[in-house]
């Protein structure tokens, strides 16, 4: 069976509001943050490398905010693929405490692109076979 991928991270001042809990934006930097993790160490394409080229965009992005999350708490953040297309894949992830209680959980849809010269034409690319064995590794069922 296939696990997700996984990092933890601590809720630090930055991240909340007045009201002492995560303001909700932030959460979706930490998605960011957990995609590019899972592409530098999954699949050794680090941000910095692959954006020369290619990227890595959400397209679609569905989240349900569960329950609040406040200073000091440390979350694990996970991911696993649903679905994998010709340049595309679906994920899944939750955001759980230390407590497993849940925090966020929603889907995200990534596409493989290419950049052009100029910069801005950039249209879907197919993922390589190579590529694709790599992230079928987290596709849980």
């Amino acid at each position: 069976m296939n696990l997700p991928f996984q990092k933890t991270e601590k809720i630090r001042f930055k991240h909340v509001d007045y009201a002492g809990i995560v303001f909700y934006p932030r959460f979706l930097e930490m998605l960011n943050d957990l995609v590019e993790d899972w592409f530098e160490e999954a699949f050794d394409q680090p941000f910095s490398k692959m954006h020369k080229t290619n990227g890595i965009p959400t397209v679609d992005l569905k989240v349900q905010f569960k329950n609040p999350a406040r200073l000091g708490q440390v979350l694990t953040k996970k991911l696993w693929v649903k679905k994998l297309g010709f340049a595309s894949v679906l994920c899944g992830f939750e955001f759980e405490d230390e407590h497993e209680k849940m925090i966020l959980s929603g889907e995200v849809t990534l596409v493989n692109v290419a950049f052009n010269d100029p910069r801005d034409a950039i249209k879907a690319a197919p993922f390589s076979e190579e590529m694709k064995m790599k992230i079928l590794k987290f596709k849980v069922e």
